[in-house]
């Protein structure tokens, strides 16, 4: 692995909690640790001709140095052999940290914060990281159950792919089983015609979708199994609703990957509605892994 783990902090609790994640992540994979703040407000909040940052403005920086100086403790203290790098950024958290995780194994984020950076009820910034940032984002959040599975939400789609790689190889690197979780229920399930006028005689052939979304597990989880073998691996087919499995089956994780966007996905929308339902509802932490375009 090249590049470093990244964790955005604004002082927040749950920055602080990330940063502590984000200091195991990065002595899993033996690669550094890039603590980050962003400083600056966005454009449209700054009055005509007012700089975007300015620490020697009302005691800023000693107050933002403060604030690294608590990560970098924290971090230190989760993991005490790690390369701990901080730095101050201009720029909203967004700006930052999409162009910081270009270079980045890993990008750490809290499920709150006070600078809106991960403010998910608000759907901001988290979300739009997750659907543009240049390496897989790790959202803490939950309770992880530290001894529980990986579960990978597969949805079948080629650009679900890249969740599945990362899955496994997180599974490795935990030395937990991984379980491949794929939900299909009924609504909007493809129709299979039976004998006569199609019109009148459409019928919904349970079984033939049943086997059908055995095949979408199978086709996922199959190559990689190969790569993995002394990978303990669960398939698990549940017909149910989507997102409440998935948030039903994270109670029991240490971690649930997921890609950026399925199949079904709304035009325009920046991340898939299970992955947003994930970010917001997960009982552990969320890793959402983009696949290609």
């Amino acid at each position: 692995m090249t590049g470093p783990v990244i964790v955005g902090v604004d002082g927040s609790a749950s920055s602080l909690a990330a940063v502590d994640t984000a200091a195991r992540e990065a002595r899993l994979r033996g690669v550094p640790l890039r603590i980050v703040h962003a400083f600056g407000r966005a454009p449209g909040h700054l009055p005509h001709g007012a700089p975007p940052w300015n620490p020697g403005d009302h005691g800023v920086e000693p107050m933002v140095h403060g604030v690294l100086a608590r990560a970098e403790e924290r971090a230190r203290r989760a993991a005490p052999d790690l390369a701990v790098t901080r730095s101050v950024v201009s720029g909203t958290p967004l700006e930052v940290l999409e162009i910081e995780s270009r270079a980045a194994v890993l990008a750490v984020v809290g499920s709150r914060g006070h600078s809106g950076l991960a403010r998910l009820p608000a759907g901001s910034t988290a979300v739009q990281l997750a659907a543009r940032g240049g390496c897989p984002l790790l959202v803490v959040r939950g309770r992880p159950e530290p001894g529980g599975p990986v579960v990978l939400a597969v949805d079948g789609s080629k650009a679900g792919e890249a969740a599945v790689d990362f899955a496994f190889a997180e599974a490795v690197l935990r030395g937990a089983p991984l379980v491949a979780l794929h939900v299909w229920n009924t609504v909007g399930e493809h129709a299979y015609e039976g004998p006569g006028d199609p019109l009148n005689a459409v019928v919904a052939d349970v079984d033939h979708r049943r086997a059908a979304e055995r095949h979408v597990l199978d086709e996922a989880v199959g190559p990689r199994r190969e790569l993995f073998p002394r990978l303990a691996v669960e398939r698990r087919l549940v017909r149910s609703r989507v997102r409440p499995a998935l948030v039903e089956a994270s109670r029991s994780a240490q971690l649930v990957v997921t890609g950026a966007k399925g199949h079904g996905g709304l035009a325009g929308l920046l991340l898939g509605s299970v992955s947003q339902a994930l970010l917001h509802h997960a009982q552990c932490p969320v890793a959402v892994v983009r696949g290609g375009e």
